[in-house]
């Protein structure tokens, strides 16, 4: 099956496919019978984050219905929050492996990214925004950046802002990034440009939250399209809480540094460093974090060296304080508490 130019906009309305559980999303069903085709694949593994699990059932019911007989549709259960979690498990055991909900960090002829780009409407919220960004004739500058859901409405979003006068800037930020101006939960490199207000277009405080940390010197509008909202991306309460975690972690004598064995999140180099320099710190190897599997170790506080969200979603969670390593630095002493940011990924894997 070939693609049709309306199914690569994401317009399920006019692709002739008639999927049960929603039309918000385009699934790229033709390109996924087309890779099975090509191959002449005997099992596919679907991968979906976890907001979308729930409609990994209805997409199997639709591929089933495309693909011969004899083609075996898996379902990864595997936890998945991001490009960089992939389950390689099942890329290893089916013939095509396609993930859902995110752009490609490590291109490989064996995965098959489909990015679900939304259909929502963005021209609304962005009216909405101007209330929030400064008049045009004062400060044209503004900064464009969005989530891989609406990368497809990027250039239409850059378009209607310079429509009214702004000069928008953008900028591809590393090799962990696939597109101009996208920016992911650990990396906001694409808002290092020239201008002292960043408009973010997508769902969720914690990408905005991030780049407003990376960037204290900016103003983060945050136009949500989905909930039609519009804010600025407040780090007052987030410091507080990450603060909080360092003092608790003062007095910590045994540490705990984790390594995340998942394929896109490891940063040995750095987990082993801090074991090398602290005869009280313990390398612990995991693939998912959490309170629970923690609560084991006889540990007075953590480091996460694996993906920053474990730590700034989850922290408040652990029983003990769960610290960045940055934040460790300054819980041991070897950096002063005005230093604490954000911790990021930059380069890929």
């Amino acid at each position: 099956m070939s693609h049709t130019s309306e199914s690569k906009s994401g317009d399920l309305t006019k692709t002739g496919m008639s999927l049960k559980h929603d039309r918000e999303w385009d699934y790229e069903l033709d390109r996924i019978v087309e890779a099975v085709e090509e191959r002449d694949a005997k099992k596919v593994g679907l991968q979906f984050p976890e907001g979308l699990k729930r409609r990994g059932p209805a997409v199997t019911d639709d591929l089933r219905a495309l693909l011969p007989d004899d083609v075996r549709v898996l379902l990864s259960g595997q936890p998945c929050y991001g490009a960089c979690d992939l389950d390689t498990y099942m890329m290893r055991r089916t013939d095509v492996f396609v993930h859902f909900g995110h752009s490609p960090m490590k291109e490989s002829d064996k995965i098959i990214y489909v990015p679900l780009f939304s259909n929502v409407d963005v021209e609304p919220i962005l009216e909405d925004s101007l209330d929030e960004l400064a008049d045009p004739a004062e400060n044209p500058d503004v900064g464009l950046v969005t989530t891989a859901q609406h990368m497809n409405k990027f250039e239409e979003m850059r378009a209607w802002l310079e429509e009214r006068e702004f000069d928008v800037h953008t900028r591809r930020g590393d090799e962990r990034l696939t597109h101009e101006g996208q920016v992911l939960g650990c990396n906001y490199a694409s808002a290092d440009i020239d201008a002292d207000q960043v408009l973010y277009v997508g769902g969720g405080k914690f990408h905005p939250l991030g780049l407003a940390m990376e960037h204290p010197d900016k103003r983060v509008v945050i136009a949500d399209p989905v909930n039609n909202a519009v804010s600025i991306a407040d780090t007052e309460k987030f410091l507080k809480q990450r603060y909080g975690a360092v003092h608790r972690a003062m007095d910590a004598r045994k540490w705990g540094v984790i390594f995340c064995t998942k394929i896109g999140q490891g940063r040995y180099d750095q987990a082993e460093k801090i074991v090398e320099e602290n005869d009280d710190a313990y390398l612990i190897t995991m693939d998912e974090v959490t309170p629970d599997r923690l609560r084991n170790f006889d540990m007075d506080a953590f480091v996460n060296t694996g993906c920053p969200r474990i730590t700034t979603d989850d922290g408040p969670r652990f029983h003990k304080p769960m610290l960045t390593p940055g934040e460790y630095e300054i819980a041991v002493g070897n950096e002063p508490l005005e230093n604490l940011s954000f911790d990021t990924f930059h380069g890929t894997w």
